[in-house]
Order: structure tokens, then sequence, then C-alpha cells
């Protein structure tokens, strides 16, 4: 007897016409069952150089990314009104996965991927550093500069993280929640 889960899959998107338009947003895509596929270099490598294809086919610049061993980051902002990030997103991962599939057999990409529309209290500059800190944070490396599968497709990225001081920034749904009254 073969028994069928069926999965229901939340929504997890705003309405599409929120992701048109020139702003920034930060991305989390993970790998499928968060397997370590970032830590090959040479996987890491054509991912970067597919995501900048992508980034300026679909009208987009990237100002910060970095691909960890088992996801990615970017903080990329619209060129244009045009611009659509779900289109953008849906093209790298589409294209990224078919070319992985037939090669390794597996699967790249875990089904969804996490987005935050930038608010006015949400520092792109802070949030590039939150990304470039990130394999600090995991004890890959001691300074950004040391890791590899990072960096930005931008003269403006490359500046500040050549130049700048990180800033903090903790994505809002990591931040410690007041408990409720009672």
């Amino acid at each position: 007897m073969t028994v069928t889960t069926r999965f229901d899959r939340k929504n997890i998107r705003l309405s599409p016409d929120r992701y048109l338009g020139r702003t920034f947003y930060f991305l989390t895509l993970c790998f499928a069952d968060r397997q370590p596929f970032g830590a090959d270099a040479r996987l890491a490598s054509w991912l970067i150089a597919r995501l900048r294809k992508d980034a300026v086919s679909c009208g987009f610049h990237v100002h910060a990314y970095c691909v960890m061993p088992d996801h990615m980051h970017i903080l990329a902002a619209a060129a244009a009104e045009e611009s659509n990030l779900m289109k953008f997103v849906e093209s790298f991962k589409q294209e990224t996965a078919v070319v992985f599939a037939r090669r390794k057999h597996r699967e790249l990409w875990q089904f969804k991927y996490y987005d935050r529309i930038l608010r006015g209290s949400d520092s792109p500059e802070s949030v590039a550093w939150y990304i470039w800190l990130n394999p600090v944070r995991k004890g890959l490396c001691q300074r950004p500069s040391e890791y590899p599968f990072l960096g930005s497709f931008t003269e403006i990225g490359a500046r500040l993280l050549k130049g700048s001081e990180a800033s903090a920034w903790t994505p809002p749904w990591k931040k410690k929640q007041e408990p409720m009254p009672r």
C-alpha cells in the first residue's frame, strides 16, 4: 500500500505588485534540505556568476551577496520601475536548478525563499554588513575579506565593503520579542 502525503504550502509572498519598482530587497535562498552545497568552491563561484548575469538581465543591482554552505543572502535594489523581484529570483533559481539537476541529479534549492522589502528603518548599509558578516558569525573566517564567496556587483557596495566599519542590523524576525502583558 502506498501512502501519499499531501503538503499544503503556505503562500508567504505579498501581492505581486509589491515586488515591482525601485526598492531594496533582502533575500535568503536556502539549498534543498539545507545541504552544504555552498561549501563547494566551484558551485559557489558558479552561483555568483549566474547571479550577476540574472541581476543584469532582470534589472537589479546586487549591492551585497554571500554564499554560505547551506544558504545564500542577497541585498538587491531594483534598477527601474519595471524591475520585478519575483521574476529575478525565479529566473535565477530555475536556471541554476536545471543545470545542477542535470549534472548532479539532485535538487539545488528549497521550494520557497525568504524576502524582506526594506523599510525606512532598515539601512541598506547595515543590511549589507549583516550579509557580509554572516561567515564571521558562523566561524568560517575572522573578517569578511577572508571569505571568497561574498561581495558586491556595484561600486557603492564594493566601496562600502572595502572602506567602512560594519554597522549593526538584526533582522526583525531574530530580535527578541517582548513578552505580552497578561
